[in-house]
């Protein structure tokens, strides 16, 4: 069973325009609700995929008990915490270039009682092969924690999969993470200087690993992904006819690498043919097995260390 944590879920909307016009009125070509936020994303392709999940979620308000309702439809298990606040809804707006804006709210404020509640859930998910700690923090948790949530869920005998950015990621590192998963951007930043080529970015994956990831799974856009871990370095990419929609993308790459054991090669070729589907569905829709092209997944150990990588 694969658990994860979304502290700041929302619910997503996202509307199909044939261009944005700064103030100017826009009729939408196809619009979409789903459950949003990272580690909801994760649960939906874990478990379109059939493998058991649960998403401890705090809730509150009608859009909470919405985003519960459209979990309980795709088969996530949701284990809600309650809160005060309303839970926020975030906007795409997706042009037929891929072209994605996207406005996200900040999230409800939680008290110090919702979020040692929401701590208090690993406590009892010792049934967990893996804890997916996903997304940004909300107002009123501190960067520290993610670090306790690692904590508490190695404590129950979980792996912990990490997949964070900023303060956040670097105060959890020291409670060793078994796999963190940033995209180009994040890395760069957690290590502090940019990255131009897959070289510099296996330097920084290098760097994080020694700082005390167990693992670093790099999600380089167009370029591809990285994985650097125990057994070595590995880079693969995964063939894409047309960007619909990159929302999710990431974490769709996420939930590949888990249901294929969460380590070595096998992993990274799920997650590529996760991301590669999740990127040709419209919204944040998560893919199904019938969507993946594991066949399509090329993988080295060969790394062409001085290819520069795609911006985002």
């Amino acid at each position: 069973m694969i658990l994860t944590v979304t502290p700041n879920p929302s619910l997503d909307r996202t509307y199909e325009v044939p261009s944005l016009d700064r103030g100017g009125v826009l009729r939408a070509a196809g619009e979409r609700v789903d459950p949003g936020g990272k580690g909801v994303n994760v649960s939906r392709a874990v478990a379109a995929a059939g493998v058991p999940t649960t998403a401890v979620l705090p809730l509150g308000g009608p859009a909470g008990a919405m985003l519960a309702e459209l979990l309980g439809a795709q088969g996530v298990d949701v284990t809600a915490v309650s809160i005060a606040g309303q839970t926020r809804s975030n906007i795409s707006v997706v042009e037929p270039d891929g072209t994605l804006t996207k406005i996200n709210a900040a999230g409800p404020e939680l008290s110090a009682q919702e979020s040692a509640l929401l701590l208090d859930t690993v406590r009892g998910s010792a049934s967990a092969a893996w804890i997916a700690c996903c997304g940004s923090l909300p107002p009123g948790l501190e960067p520290s924690w993610y670090a306790e949530l690692v904590a508490r869920a190695h404590e129950a005998g979980a792996r912990v999969a990490l997949d964070t950015s900023g303060p956040a990621l670097a105060a959890a590192l020291p409670a060793r993470p078994d796999v963190i998963k940033p995209n180009a951007a994040e890395l760069a930043e957690a290590v502090g200087r940019p990255l131009a080529t897959l070289g510099d970015a296996v330097k920084a994956a290098e760097e994080l690993i020694g700082r005390g990831a167990g693992a670093v799974l790099a999600s380089l856009g167009a370029t591809g992904q990285l994985l650097v871990g125990a057994e070595g370095a590995y880079y693969g990419t995964a063939p894409v006819t047309a960007v619909r929609s990159d929302v999710g993308a990431g974490d769709a790459a996420l939930a590949g690498f888990l249901i294929a054991g969460g380590t070595g090669p096998a992993a990274l070729a799920s997650a590529l043919a996760h991301a590669a589907a999740a990127v040709q569905l419209p919204g944040s829709a998560m893919p199904a097995p019938a969507d993946l092209r594991p066949e399509a997944v090329h993988l080295t150990q060969d790394l062409p260390l001085d290819l520069p990588l795609a911006r985002a």
